[in-house]
């Protein structure tokens, strides 16, 4: 970076750090000049009627910056990710931790429900790692639920993943992924923020945050999400940026599927399969797919179980299934299904949920 481009970063993160003046504000003020050094005075008293500027905190983003894999980029940068300086209201200046290459990247982004069914939680797992393994990049926003299924799911995959934060890099939120958070940066991902150091997590960045989630990818799909839900916001926000939408659906009687229902009726692509979003995106993601790797996703086979475990399986569905309703269905005796769905689960493919059975991919 020359010096007259540090010191044009420098302002930057001023006017970032002065009360009052948000993304927003700073990109109009950008836009109606092309040298921050007029906005400043001699004495460094620079204010826009809100505050002064904190060139302290200032210094400290810098300092941070100069850390291993961690760099602070404006749109002028050449690794600014392309698509998302595209979109209306791109951040200024992105904060980026781990591998910054990552951004310039083919995205798709996977959102949902922070407190999703079982099943939920295994269609983002599992499709991200059939994503990751097809060369596809995971994008989602750190939080529980959807969003770390999906993140585990492209690294359990090999593949990369990119976690799109709502406060500062200083800091990971929720704290329980702060060990995740480190494994994306540390095995080829990277952690990206519009927050400076030191900016707490606050309800009102998340949406934010969804802007850059989807700004980032060439398609969002949701998994799971109940009607008014921030999953929701990223989809739309996807819209307005014209990029593609997909949803899972679910059961008509399942809360957190009617997010993923109104989406549908609204035009998003229904998606049963990885391969639904993959054939949607077309010839941008083809030419990442081995001949060998066009199958869909099925989830696990269980042609090694025994003839009598598969006729069980048949019997629970992908919703919550009583344990009275699975021995109604089977005609086995109650403490016959009890066992063989305790083997079952033991295989990974069922999982107890409060009320009964649900069953896995497979």
């Amino acid at each position: 970076m020359t010096p007259a481009n540090e010191e044009q970063l420098r302002y930057l993160l001023a006017l970032l750090r002065i009360p009052g003046i948000g993304p927003v504000k700073l990109s109009k003020i950008l836009s109606s000049t092309n040298d921050l050094t007029t906005l400043f005075d001699s004495t460094d008293r620079y204010t826009l009627g809100e505050g002064k500027a904190d060139w302290a905190a200032v210094d400290r983003d810098l300092q941070w910056a100069e850390n291993r894999d961690c760099a602070i980029i404006t749109q002028e940068d050449l690794r600014y990710p392309k698509l998302l300086k595209e979109t209306d209201g791109a951040p200024p200046l992105l904060f980026v931790r781990g591998n910054i290459h990552l951004l310039a990247k083919p995205q798709i982004a996977m959102v949902g429900s922070r407190n999703p069914t079982p099943m939920g939680h295994e269609t983002a797992f599992k499709f991200a790692e059939h994503f990751s393994q097809l060369g596809m990049t995971i994008t989602s926003g750190l939080a529980l639920g959807i969003d770390g299924a999906a993140h585990k799911g492209a690294l359990l995959g090999k593949g990369k993943t990119v976690a799109v934060m709502g406060h500062g890099l200083d800091t990971v939120y929720p704290a329980s992924h702060r060990d995740l958070a480190h494994q994306i940066a540390e095995e080829g991902g990277v952690l990206v923020s519009e927050f400076s150091v030191g900016v707490s997590a606050h309800p009102s960045h998340f949406p934010r945050r969804n802007r850059i989630i989807s700004g980032l990818s060439i398609g969002t799909l949701v998994v799971e999400a109940a009607l008014n839900s921030g999953s929701l916001i990223t989809a739309k926000l996807a819209l307005e940026q014209g990029r593609e939408v997909f949803a899972v659906p679910g059961s008509i009687h399942s809360p957190l599927a009617k997010g993923c229902h109104t989406l549908i009726r609204q035009g998003a692509k229904l998606v049963e399969t990885a391969e639904d979003v993959l054939e949607e995106l077309g010839a941008l993601v083809q030419y990442m797919i081995p001949a060998n790797e066009k199958h869909s996703l099925k989830g696990r086979t269980v042609l090694d179980l025994e003839q009598s475990y598969e006729d069980l399986l048949v019997d629970v569905g992908y919703d919550c299934t009583p344990i009275d309703v699975v021995v109604s269905r089977s005609g086995l005796t109650p403490k016959k299904v009890s066992s063989m769905l305790l083997e079952l689960e033991l295989k990974g493919l069922v999982v107890s949920v409060p009320g009964g059975y649900a069953r896995l991919l497979g």
